[in-house]
């Protein structure tokens, strides 16, 4: 306690003795030093911004949240490029044929189109069969078969991509891609597993020769069984409506059993799609047969509308039916030739390095402009910065000589002149670059003149000299 009185007095008596000269913290000090500090801030941050651009460059796993998520927003699938694909080569060898592809009629001969299920369908449990592409090249359609061991039953869609524009038909077909599919098939099978060793499967036969009408067969079989029935089916892409011509079944049926007396529904029997007749691209030829064990019986050749309103019996001759064969698909036809091989390789490779090199110095030329940007932001934050400050310290000049309305009127005094000596400066500037420029232009010009003069006199003639020389003194 006592202690405590005594450093009270010492005090108090230090402040009596040098209260005078005790320091007073300074304002003024305060709010420049405040100014810098934020100035200092937000330089800073440019810095740190500059240096965040100019590795994101390059993108790392170092981002932020709102970073993150721009990159990892959802892209349209629709306008992902796809290259031709290629098989690729291995370390350990030079060279591995690439096969080389034409175009030819898919329903060619009519109605052979199958799906094969090999062993790999089994093990990866989904296969993409072979597509038909429409007349006009436009879309591409392919049936994609799924399978289910807890039953060993299969089932089928049936998918729609749309062909990119501005390429050769072949190159369209090599670059369609799943990913550029439509999301919702256009047909579908039933997918129930219940009933086991069950197979289902969409099969497209061909276009119409509009494009607009796909004929498609629906076999539903038993893998121990065989096939139990075929179905045609036409999906119109014009109402986006599909028809199950279910009646030419039931047609067939009627004619064997009034006719013949014939009941087929004790009879295994079946039909097999031909395609669109050449003559009426609005209906379907479909030929009929039945199961022996041995020679299948022909049931006839029937056509019917594409909506399976009407069906008739033409002919029991099915080779003299003229059948229109629209769609196209892609067939091997051998390999590329190794010398061409090499070729495109090598100048696939001088592509790439010119490539290489071009992104090098485009990336160069980016860090560079960047730098500038940056550096010009930094020198201009530091002119307003000294700008500010200048004006601080003319504002607390004028409030410590003058008072009141006096203020504001000398300050617009001086900042008057402080511009008027600046449009001067800058005026002297620009004269000086003028009359520069003007001693430059007159250089070129006497430059330009010097040799026009030079090359006269070089392009003198030899004869004109001797004749000049050999001039007549009396002359």
């Amino acid at each position: 306690m006592i202690y405590a009185l005594l450093a009270i007095a010492a005090a108090f008596c230090a402040y009596i003795q040098w209260g005078d000269e005790i320091p007073m913290p300074n304002f003024d000090d305060l709010n420049q030093k405040e100014a810098k500090y934020i100035h200092n801030v937000n330089k800073k941050a440019e810095k740190e911004k500059f240096e965040r651009t100019k590795l994101n460059r390059h993108p790392s796993g170092f981002m932020t949240v709102e970073e993150y998520e721009q990159l990892s927003a959802p892209k349209d699938r629709m306008t992902e490029e796809v290259e031709v694909p290629k098989i690729p080569t291995p370390a350990d060898m030079i060279y591995v044929p690439q096969p080389e592809y034409r175009i030819v009629k898919y329903n060619n001969p009519p109605g052979v189109a199958e799906i094969s299920l090999n062993k790999t369908f089994y093990e990866k449990r989904q296969l993409n069969a072979q597509g038909i592409v429409s007349p006009d090249f436009s879309k591409l359609v392919y049936p994609s078969v799924y399978y289910y061991p807890d039953s060993a039953s299969t089932a089928c869609d049936l998918f729609v991509i749309n062909l990119e524009e501005a390429k050769s038909n072949l190159h369209k077909i090599l670059t369609a891609n799943v990913i550029h599919r439509l999301a919702e098939p256009i047909l579908s099978t039933d997918k129930n597993i219940d009933n086991y060793f069950t197979f289902r499967t969409l099969t497209p036969v061909d276009f119409s020769s509009d494009g607009t009408k796909l004929l498609v067969k629906e076999k539903i079989g038993n893998t121990k069984d065989g096939i139990w029935k075929t179905t045609p089916v036409v999906y119109d892409f014009t109402t986006n409506v599909s028809y199950s011509l279910v009646e030419v079944r039931d047609a067939i049926a009627y004619y064997w059993e009034e006719n013949k007396g014939l009941n087929l529904e004790d009879k295994r029997w079946d039909v097999y799609p031909l395609g669109f007749a050449a003559d009426n691209p609005d209906w379907v030829v479909v030929n009929a047969y039945a199961y022996t064990g041995d020679t299948p019986v022909n049931l006839g050749t029937w056509t019917v509308s594409y909506k399976g309103e009407q069906s008739r019996l033409i002919t029991f001759k099915p080779e003299t039916i003229n059948i229109s064969m629209n769609g196209y698909k892609l067939v091997k036809q051998g390999v590329v030739a190794p010398s061409v091989t090499e070729r495109e390789q090598e100048q696939l490779k001088r592509i790439e390095e010119a490539n290489a090199k071009k992104k090098k110095q485009e990336d160069k030329k980016y860090v560079k402009d960047l730098e500038a940007s940056y550096k010009a932001k930094i020198k201009e934050m530091d002119k307003e910065f000294k700008e500010q400050q200048k004006d601080y310290k003319l504002r607390k000049r004028i409030q410590g000589s003058t008072s009141g309305n006096e203020v504001l009127i000398k300050y617009n005094e001086i900042k008057e002149k402080q511009e008027l000596k600046e449009q001067q400066k800058l005026e002297k500037l620009k004269q000086k670059e003028l009359k520069r420029l003007e001693k430059e232009k007159a250089k070129e010009a006497q430059k330009t003149q010097n040799s026009s003069s030079t090359s006269n006199s070089n392009n003198t003639t030899p004869e004109a000299a001797s004749s000049n020389n050999n001039t007549n003194p009396s002359n």
